[in-house]
């Protein structure tokens, strides 16, 4: 994500997950099939994509395999994240490119690739629309901008702890305080219509997480990020928490987690809008 537009003052956001080993651990587990199965049909060898947020890299590495020999570049704002990104292409032996770049003035041509991607990107931005804008001036006509969102307000759990009712409020309200829109799912269809796209397909899917081993890792990965990640310090930074809060909070992960019936389902918002 970036800050920046290439004509006016930049708006003020800043990225709630932050680059803490819990979200990295996260984003590393995204492959296309359980973040991006909405776009896989109009996947092809030699169709080019960029990949806006990209983060380390992983979902990008696998488009590069599925449109080889297409061109496929990567994009995020952390110079950090896209180091990590370089060096897990260049294990994998991959030819997806990485690049530090403002996803408010992507330094692409117009029309440069069949396909614009972004993941759980649009939420974190202050200005969606403008950024919907730059992804339409670089794809192709006739080629497709795909953007999938969570809908933080509608995540739901069993049991209803009252931990994780407490983390669901102070997400709102941190992300909120980052200039982001935790509930970007459902916006999608509408930040694509005002930055001009009039051939607009909405979907929608759900993450999972119930079994004991997707417990573990996502509840852990959330009680980490509850006293250890950014979301911890913009929460204590704004006022909005104290420590104790927070390990209420992480001790509520914790406890779902244990629960041999504890269930998350985590809905998404998609759109494959056509230039």
């Amino acid at each position: 994500m970036s800050t920046k537009h290439a004509d006016a003052s930049p708006p003020q956001e800043r990225y709630t997950h932050g680059h803490h080993e819990s979200v990295l651990r996260v984003h590393a587990w995204r492959t296309v099939d359980n973040s991006a199965a909405y776009l896989v049909p109009h996947l092809r060898p030699g169709l080019s994509l960029l990949d806006v947020g990209s983060g380390p890299g992983t979902i990008t590495i696998e488009f590069a395999e599925r449109l080889a020999p297409g061109r496929v570049v990567g994009i995020d704002a952390s110079d950090d994240v896209v180091a990590q990104a370089r060096d897990r292409a260049a294990e994998a032996g991959s030819p997806a490119e990485f690049r530090v770049a403002d996803a408010y003035a992507l330094d692409f041509p117009d029309d440069t690739f069949d396909i614009v991607h972004a993941h759980q990107v649009l939420q974190h931005v202050a200005d969606p629309v403008a950024v919907l804008k730059e992804m339409r001036r670089v794809v192709k006509p006739g080629g497709v901008v795909a953007a999938r969102d969570v809908d933080y307000v509608n995540v739901s759990t069993h049991p209803r702890l009252p931990g994780l009712e407490a983390w669901a409020a102070l997400y709102q309200r941190v992300h909120r305080g980052n200039g982001g829109e935790p509930n970007a799912g459902p916006r999608l269809r509408s930040w694509a219509h005002a930055a001009g796209f009039t051939d607009v397909t909405s979907s929608a899917s759900i993450w999972c997480f119930a079994s004991q081993e997707e417990r573990d890792w996502w509840g852990g990965a959330w009680a980490d990020r509850a006293t250890k990640s950014s979301f911890a310090d913009q929460a204590l930074e704004a006022g909005l928490a104290t420590r104790e809060d927070l390990e209420f909070i992480r001790d509520g992960w914790l406890r779902w987690a244990a629960d041999d019936d504890g269930w998350l389902g985590m809905p998404h918002g998609e759109i494959l809008a056509r230039k």
